[in-house]
């Protein structure tokens, strides 16, 4: 008897990282969903849930009991979006590993250009929101937070441009794919669980020699996220930029 073929990878896995949000969650999910449906490739959307309360520990569980292709990771302890993260992505199986935001910042839609980017030949695909070609919407509840945003965020991409990672302009946006091969290089290697862990992965990209391109998005500002707290996480990235040079110096991501 000759033995059974092994399935063929999805072309995509698309990892979701999940911290509460129930309100807006299940439109989320919907139109993931959806967005994949569509696709002429097999997919698997993989949520990471960062120990989130129990309603939306409930949505979740009962979207991933009757959809099929998702599989649903959950931390006992909040551990942080970096962490989230590199569990879905080490979790993968995919030709290619995109992540995004819950919320959908980026709509369903944009996963398709940094896909895109990723079969053209690209190792890491990242959005970039300050590229000329970017567009966006803003909610008028975001206009008292956008000067000191901005201005603290091109602070930090000038600080990352400086001391670690040259040409890239966006950092931190929260839409970037990986090929299965340079996902495997970089995420075995992140030391970092919480905001930080952008700068360390795309670190580790140009460390080892891996292609990058920056793609022009259309993205949404609603409402300054709770959990983004200027002087603290400024001081925390600052420090992140520290540890990551550190890192580097003893050799962890050889």
């Amino acid at each position: 008897m000759s033995a059974m073929a092994a399935p063929a990878a999805p072309h995509l896995s698309l990892i979701v990282p999940v911290y509460n949000g129930a309100d807006r969650l299940p439109t989320s999910l919907g139109q993931l969903r959806d967005f994949l449906r569509a696709q002429p490739y097999a997919s698997e959307l993989i949520l990471v849930d960062d120990c989130s309360n129990a309603e939306t520990r409930a949505i979740l569980e009962a979207f991933a009991s009757t959809t099929g292709e998702v599989r649903l990771i959950r931390n006992e302890e909040n551990r942080g979006k970096g962490n989230a993260v590199t569990r879905g992505m080490r979790a993968a199986v995919g030709n290619y590993r995109v992540f995004t935001d819950a919320d959908l910042a980026y709509p369903a839609s944009e996963v398709g250009k940094i896909l895109a980017d990723l079969e053209a030949g690209a190792d890491v695909a990242i959005a970039c929101r300050v590229l000329a070609e970017s567009r966006y919407l803003m909610s008028p509840t975001f206009f008292s937070y956008l000067y000191t945003r901005h201005v603290m965020s091109r602070a930090f991409n000038a600080a990352v441009r400086w001391t670690l990672i040259p040409h890239v302009l966006d950092t931190q946006a929260g839409l970037k794919g990986f090929t299965a091969h340079a996902a495997e290089i970089v995420f075995p290697r992140i030391t970092i669980p919480r905001f930080g862990f952008d700068v360390e992965a795309l670190f580790i990209a140009k460390k080892h020699n891996l292609s990058l391109t920056q793609t022009a998005v259309f993205f949404r500002y609603d409402e300054e996220p709770t959990t983004v707290r200027f002087a603290e996480d400024a001081l925390r990235m600052l420090r992140d930029l520290v540890h990551i040079r550190r890192n580097d110096w003893r050799g962890r991501y050889a």
